[in-house]
């Protein structure tokens, strides 16, 4: 029996979800322009275990998003979770926003998929995978210009995805892409597959040394984590 708490605070939208051994239970969230992650995060977390009568120590691990994304709402969520890890002990798993993002369906005939966080101005926070969810392009922050991932995308076609599609779609990219018609975040439901695998793994970070993956902090010193993602 495992349960994992997952929690999604990289973006404007604040997400909570419960798993049972790789099935989603329960969910949480709410995009807001606000930020409201310090107000509605722990009263998700409180009403998810509540609705289905689990308790906190019942969990056997927390999965959170790492990052890239917003420098405060990672810094929320990862307090979170770690908190929760140190007060349970129990194990943390991390996962990338941008994968999480990459988790959304997508539709017949699509060769990669482009997730993209706002990074304010004309940068974004990307990646590159193909239809298969593997990672082709590593996480880095980008301003975007109309050739961008013209050396990966080639004659093929792509999805761009996220609340940064929409400034890639103004510059009328030299691709053949096509934009998701929603603003989508992150979202911890995305999060419980590959959650589940990294727990059957037993692939966890260090309570004592992680930290969240902001991305931009590590463009002058060279990345803790060697590949990149």
């Amino acid at each position: 029996m495992a349960y994992i708490l997952h929690l999604e605070t990289s973006t404007k939208q604040c997400s909570v979800a419960l798993a049972f051994e790789g099935k989603p239970l329960v969910s949480r969230k709410l995009l807001s322009e606000s930020f409201s992650h310090s107000e509605k995060l722990h009263l998700f977390i409180s009403e998810t275990l509540g609705e289905v009568d689990v308790t906190p120590s019942e969990l056997n691990a927390i999965a959170v998003s790492k990052g890239p994304g917003s420098y405060t709402g990672l810094r929320i969520g990862v307090a979170a979770a770690k908190g929760l890890c140190f007060a349970l002990d129990i194990p943390l798993i991390a996962l990338n926003s941008l994968e999480i993002l990459a988790q959304n369906p997508i539709e017949k005939g699509i060769d990669f998929i482009i997730p993209m966080i706002d990074a304010r101005r004309m940068e974004v926070f990307t990646a590159v995978f193909n239809r298969e969810r593997e990672w082709v392009q590593k996480t880095k922050a980008l301003i975007l210009s109309p050739d961008s991932f013209k050396d990966v995308v080639h004659q093929k076609s792509c999805l761009v995805l996220g609340d940064g599609a929409q400034k890639f779609k103004a510059l009328n990219p030299e691709i053949n892409a096509q934009f998701s018609l929603n603003d989508e975040h992150p979202d911890a439901l995305n999060m419980v597959q590959m959650a589940w695998e990294k727990y059957c793994l037993q692939d966890f970070e260090s309570l004592a040394y992680f930290e969240p993956f902001y991305l931009k902090d590590f463009q002058t010193t060279p990345p803790k984590d060697k590949t990149g993602i």
